[in-house]
């Protein structure tokens, strides 16, 4: 594993400046990972964007794990995969503990104010790079074009991402003329992954369930991780779409079985908690997914009777929503990635690439636009002027020089703590 350190350091510094998302995050990893580094081509991390897009999980989480599984197999995939998510994970677990004694308004410091258009500057780097790479002729123009239009109307809606993709390479696959018939020999398919996958799933239900229904007395944990592991393995369309569904079960359905039933070991969590919860993960590096490292926590922080028993159980909260959010999403993306490329054999799986990669450029697209309609940039004041010299400076740095994504990222947050 020691050849690999250098990526494994690449991977930390990505992780403790990753802002913005997941669209984002793969617009950084272009930076890092393929003009800085060269540790994939464009065309691999725009295929494997589009390949986690059909999964359910953390997208940009699967797709880093791939990029170390690409480079050094099972062993180096994990390894990437606990360097990715360990930063924000600790961070909002921390904010879980030290949730109280926060200044509500300190919690939303101008230091983060230009993120948003340095997020943009990011994506349309990688918008760039990734349009020349992928829109070669009519046909991907035109799946660019729907999928940037599509995504810009339904951007809240989770199904419109793996809907895209999957037209993206339909579309390319009508014509078989430009793509020919080329074999590979297959890979050998290791079952085991799903099966893990599988059997977590199952016992998990089953577990929780026979807890509650038979009204164990410290039940949480165990009921903790089966609603974090079920939402990890279900959820399409990334953080935006598991924190409501965080939300509603915990602060809503939750509270509501409590009154009704009087059951003082239902999981509940603050409304107001959630919501700062839900504003402070936004504004720190990482997968948007490490809520559940907050969730988990504020879950159990109530559990036990002595303070340092309260404290064991919300460390032991934190690192169960940690575990159970992203562990289905690596079980998931390192079983199916395998049969992908089994599957890459046959000419319709590259004609599909085609059109998957020009439907990634339209997500970035439109990405691009969606968050940029949140951000002064036409108003006749001062900020919008700086914005719109964020967004410009954000892209000329990436683009026309060397300097590394975490450099530009440091350079945003002083520039928003002095002006």
């Amino acid at each position: 594993m020691l050849r690999h350190l250098h990526f494994l350091k690449s991977v930390f510094l990505h992780s403790i400046t990753a802002f913005g998302g997941p669209q984002a995050h793969i617009a950084m990893m272009m930076k890092t990972f393929v003009h800085q580094r060269a540790y994939v081509t464009k065309e691999e991390l725009l295929e494997y964007n589009g390949f986690c897009q059909l999964l359910p999980g953390a997208s940009s989480t699967q797709t880093i794990t791939l990029i170390g599984y690409k480079r050094g197999g099972i062993l180096l995939a994990v390894l990437t995969l606990i360097i990715w998510i360990l930063p924000a994970s600790i961070l909002m677990g921390a904010f879980s503990f030290f949730l109280h004694y926060f200044d509500q308004r300190a919690l939303h410091h101008d230091i983060f104010k230009f993120v948003a258009p340095m997020a943009v500057g990011f994506l349309v780097f990688a918008a760039v790079a990734s349009f020349g790479a992928s829109i070669k002729n009519t046909v991907t123009w035109i799946i660019m074009l729907v999928s940037a239009g599509a995504t810009y109307a339904f951007f809240k809606q989770p199904w419109i991402f793996p809907l895209l993709i999957v037209l993206g390479g339909i579309t390319t696959n009508l014509s078989r003329k430009r793509i020919p018939q080329t074999e590979q020999k297959p890979r050998k398919i290791k079952w085991w992954n799903i099966w893990l996958f599988a059997i977590i799933f199952i016992a998990a239900g089953f577990i929780s369930s026979t807890a509650k229904k038979q009204n164990w007395p410290n039940r949480k944990p165990i009921n903790l991780f089966e609603n974090t592991y079920r939402m990890g393995s279900l959820v399409f369309g990334g953080g935006q779409v598991l924190m409501p569904m965080m939300y509603e079960q915990f602060c809503i359905r939750s509270v509501e079985v409590k009154e009704k039933k009087k059951d003082q070991n239902v999981i509940t969590i603050d409304k107001d908690d959630m919501y700062n919860g839900m504003g402070i993960v936004r504004a720190i590096p990482g997968p948007v997914f490490s809520i559940a490292s907050f969730t988990g926590g504020m879950a159990l922080k109530d559990m036990g009777g002595t303070p340092e028993e309260r404290s064991a159980m919300h460390i032991l909260g934190c690192l169960i929503g940690t575990v159970a959010i992203f562990l289905p999403s690596a079980l998931l993306v390192l079983f199916f990635f395998p049969i992908w490329n089994n599957l890459r054999k046959y000419a319709a799986v590259y004609r599909s690439i085609e059109g998957i990669n020009a439907a990634v450029v339209g997500i970035l697209i439109a990405a691009t636009l969606f968050i940029m309609k949140d951000i002064s940039i036409v108003e006749a004041k001062t900020v919008s002027i700086i914005n719109i010299g964020v967004i410009l400076g954000t892209f000329l740095l990436l683009q026309y020089t060397r300097i590394p994504s975490p450099i530009v990222v440091i350079i945003c947050l002083v520039l928003g703590y002095f002006l």
